[in-house]
């Protein structure tokens, strides 16, 4: 069986690509994937790091602010779907998935015109753009939460869950040690995102220093962009910077409490671990979606949302130390949140791929 994926842009859509790259791979040996990109974001560097066969087709996002940038961007969707066609002709693919991102519309549509099978999945409550627009044209559309199926009303779309939810059940919990950090200790964990947040940078410059003396230990990802931004910040000892972290899963196993955005895929991962989060939301998301991905949570007694807009060291502080103070309270955000993870989305994808191809290697 041969694939094509196509996912990019940031790490919520490329790391569900890539769990469902490395099901196929588990249940097919000889399988064969090319991975089509952009040229410039952040799949162009880590796939090929990966040893996945990558193509790079340039391509920008429509602008909301200023059509007139919407020419150039048009005539480069244009050039996608040809080069993606290309692309295809040459490499004679079975069938295409697009996982998000604005690079997926040509590949897909190029697709569609081929009529070689293909597969969308959408991550978030709220569908992007491209993948209202490649609904009609795909033959299977999976949606990561119940509440996106009214969004695609028809028999081809399927509750799938987010496929990154499997490798976090099935990720080794890390050794703390790896981090200087204590086994003995309550760890909280902060993620803003793959790419990382210079509004939550701002603030956590005046909050870390806030940590010393506390009776747990904070590790906090900053993002590769603002690592460098807290070179002058006064760090207790008891706090731990990166800039970022290829074993995250593993990390997120060792951790008591996260502190985190909303993404698709950090949901999938935290409720897939069972992991009782306080959630900042990004309020500059289309659709305010990450909002919405936090109050299933928050309703279901798993997690505590705090606005951005509302975010102060006060606030920030007196949740972190009232919740990691209470093992009680812990354990019954842990609970509900396992209760709302899906465990097998990866493989519900990889047989809805082998179903598209024909069966050729069942």
């Amino acid at each position: 069986m041969k694939v094509i994926v196509s996912a990019g842009g940031t790490g919520g859509h490329i790391y569900p690509a890539l769990a469902i790259i490395n099901k196929l791979k588990e249940r097919h040996k000889d399988l064969e994937v090319l991975y089509i990109g952009t040229t410039d974001r952040m799949e162009s560097s880590l796939i090929p790091s990966l040893n996945i066969k990558y193509e790079g087709i340039s391509m920008k996002g429509l602008s909301r602010k200023n059509i007139f940038k919407n020419i150039s961007v048009l005539k480069s969707f244009n050039d996608g779907i040809k080069k993606a066609e290309k692309i295809m002709v040459d490499f004679k693919p079975d069938v295409v998935l697009g996982i998000g991102g604005y690079i997926t519309a040509p590949v897909i549509m190029a697709a569609s015109k081929l009529k070689i099978k293909t597969f969308i999945h959408e991550q978030n409550s709220i569908p992007g753009l491209s993948n209202k627009m490649l609904r009609k044209y795909a033959d299977v559309v999976g949606v990561s939460l119940k509440d996106s199926l009214k969004y695609f009303k028809g028999s081809n779309v399927v509750f799938t869950g987010n496929p990154r939810s499997e490798e976090a059940v099935g990720a080794r919990p890390v050794l703390k040690s790896k981090y200087n950090l204590s086994e003995s200790k309550k760890l909280v964990l902060f993620v803003m995102g793959s790419l990382g947040s210079l509004t939550i940078t701002n603030m956590m410059k005046d909050i870390i220093p806030e940590f010393k003396n506390k009776d747990y230990e904070v590790l906090f990802v900053t993002g590769e962009n603002y690592f460098s931004a807290y070179k002058d910040v006064d760090v207790p000892t008891n706090v731990k910077l990166v800039p970022s972290l290829s074993d995250m899963l593993s990390v997120m196993k060792k951790a008591d409490l996260i502190i985190t955005r909303a993404g698709a895929s950090t949901i999938a991962e935290i409720t897939a671990i069972g992991l009782p989060a306080i959630i900042i939301p990004s309020p500059y998301v289309t659709h305010n979606h990450q909002q919405k991905n936090a109050e299933v949570l928050e309703k279901n007694k798993a997690a505590v949302i705090i606005r951005e807009s509302e975010l102060n060291k006060d606030i920030l502080i007196d949740k972190i130390d009232s919740l990691i103070s209470s093992s009680k309270k812990l354990l019954e955000m842990s609970k509900n949140s396992k209760s709302l993870g899906v465990t097998d989305s990866a493989t519900k994808i990889a047989e809805i791929v082998e179903d598209l191809a024909g069966g050729k290697l069942k």
